[in-house]
């Protein structure tokens, strides 16, 4: 009996002690896996290591600098050709637009040219006056080609100037009334006298003036008129 006691004691203590040594297994693997979970915590909010910035931005800078002078290059083409584009758009505009205001020139060169018919043809001054009566106002080819007036006086012979036909508001040509003894626009209303000189307007300014000669072989011959306008006696504004 005795010895069945001291086995059954002996027996509880072994297992007493197997079930204190499995314990303090448990407890060293719990104790490691926090301990991980503790070092993994750590670790993800540990400062982020420090680069040195100044060895970093010299590079940078060098790399932005090249991209900067490489747009600014583009950017600089593309700007002349805005600009070149609008220039060109705005003068082709602007241009007709402004010269629409400006009374149409009459002058020509230096040197005196042959008045022509309406085929080209010039003409001579004994057979134009056989077909062009005292009075006679008709049209011929002037100073750089405008219409210009020859004019018969009422003794027969031509006048020593001519009238550009063109008119000084906006550039019609300007017909003979003979009825009224005056240039009459169709266009405006503009009127001038026998003279070219405004009667009435919106015309601002007087026919342009050309001098009206005859060479050795007879041929009408107009020229720049550059001295004072008989009729305004100012500077003649065609000049």
């Amino acid at each position: 009996a005795v010895l069945c006691l001291v086995g059954f004691f002996l027996n509880g203590a072994q297992e007493a002690n197997n079930s204190i040594q499995y314990n303090n297994i448990a407890t060293m693997k719990l104790f490691s896996v926090l301990s991980m979970a503790l070092f993994g915590s750590a670790a993800a909010f540990a400062p982020a290591p420090v680069v040195n910035s100044r060895a970093v931005a010299p590079v940078n800078m060098a790399a932005a600098d090249g991209e900067f002078y490489i747009d600014q290059n583009r950017r600089n083409l593309m700007n002349l050709i805005l600009v070149g584009s609008a220039a060109v758009t705005v003068g082709g505009l602007a241009v007709p637009y402004i010269l629409f205001f400006l009374p149409p020139g009459a002058g020509g060169g230096g040197g005196g040219i042959s008045a022509k018919d309406a085929l080209g043809n010039d003409l001579f001054e004994k057979e134009y006056l056989t077909t062009h009566r005292a009075g006679d106002h008709s049209l011929a080819q002037g100073l750089k080609g405008d219409a210009t007036y020859l004019i018969v006086k009422e003794d027969g012979t031509l006048e020593d100037f001519g009238l550009n036909a063109v008119c000084t508001h906006l550039g019609c040509v300007v017909p003979w009334s003979a009825p009224n003894n005056k240039f009459m626009c169709p266009c405006h209303g503009s009127q001038y006298s026998a003279t070219g000189a405004v009667v009435r307007g919106p015309a601002p300014l007087p026919l342009a003036l050309a001098h009206r000669t005859t060479d050795e072989a007879g041929t009408i011959i107009f020229s720049p008129w550059t001295e004072t306008d008989f009729r305004t006696e100012g500077k003649p504004w065609w000049m």
